[in-house]
């Protein structure tokens, strides 16, 4: 069992995830478990949809915690790196915005389709069955539908086993569909810029979410943050579960020096998800955060 937060862990926690993207509750359970781990202030920001917002405001209203209208978009950065933009508070009934990530999500359907076949081409069976059902909801399918997918596929478990994997959604994402493995497929848009345009169009906040879960050297992270910036960006999610005590405070130190926002979370997917179960799992490590209008 995971253990409860710490009395002391962040009263926020500004990403999570829905069933309108890749997570596993409906918006107001995420809420209702985010109310129960102490969580004050949160974001619902599921990948290139923001559909599950107006239950989220209605079950914060409910359980007592402020919701930030929130949509986590999948960007491609024009160095070529798959990169993801948090838009905060955005008017999340703009026709244009509405728009714009409706033609996201039909171009990430499109890059799930080749995500498929490729990982038909390396050898492994994709079982059909969940991802059609998601798709008859209306309900986009992502990298953890397809590695759920492969799991569930009885032609894949020999295989599975002897490459190590043990029935993880997390260990078939890193053996196959991150960066640089061989079932990986990139978008085709919006780019970096065009994702912090849309929000700012949308009255926003833009925020480069966990710069160290998709880039390594800190040297690489610190230059494409001092790139963001040239483009407009607002803040960076220094504060988050997968970023160690260097990281985070190496972020900050960048992010107070530029004048930009520093953000947190535990990137809340689900109570049985690997990696992402707990709200509030993320650590300071001494800094303060300057969330800036979020917190108004």
């Amino acid at each position: 069992m995971t253990p409860p937060p710490a009395k002391d862990a962040p009263t926020f926690d500004l990403q999570s995830h829905s069933t309108w993207s890749d997570g596993a509750l409906e918006p107001a359970e995420v809420v209702e478990r985010a109310a129960a781990a102490g969580v004050e202030l949160l974001a619902l920001s599921d990948h290139d949809a923001i559909d599950g917002t107006a239950e989220a405001l209605d079950a914060g209203a409910a359980f007592g915690v402020k919701i930030v209208p929130a949509v986590e978009i999948s960007s491609v950065d024009p160095e070529g790196d798959d990169l993801h933009i948090l838009g905060y508070d955005v008017d999340w009934k703009q026709p244009a915005l509405l728009a714009a990530l409706k033609d996201f999500r039909a171009d990430r359907e499109g890059r799930a389709d080749r995500m498929a076949q490729a990982l038909n081409e390396v050898g492994l069976e994709v079982d059909d069955e969940p991802l059609a059902k998601r798709r008859a909801a209306g309900l986009p399918i992502g990298r953890p539908h397809l590695a759920d997918a492969v799991l569930r596929h009885p032609a894949n478990a020999a295989r599975l086993r002897e490459e190590g994997i043990d029935g993880s959604l997390t260990d078939v994402l890193v053996a196959y569909l991150i960066p640089g493995k061989p079932a990986f497929r990139t978008r085709t848009h919006p780019t970096v810029p065009q994702a912090i345009d849309l929000i700012h169009a949308a009255g926003g906040v833009a925020v480069w979410a966990h710069p160290f879960w998709d880039i390594a050297p800190p040297e690489t992270v610190e230059a494409t943050l001092r790139r963001f910036h040239g483009y407009g960006i607002d803040g960076v999610e220094a504060f988050y579960i997968e970023h160690d005590r260097e990281q985070t405070l190496h972020l900050v130190k960048v992010a107070d020096e530029l004048g930009l926002l520093t953000t947190g979370s535990a990137d809340f997917h689900g109570p049985a998800h690997k990696a992402f179960s707990q709200f509030r799992a993320f650590d300071l490590y001494g800094a303060t955060p300057n969330l800036g209008r979020l917190v108004d």
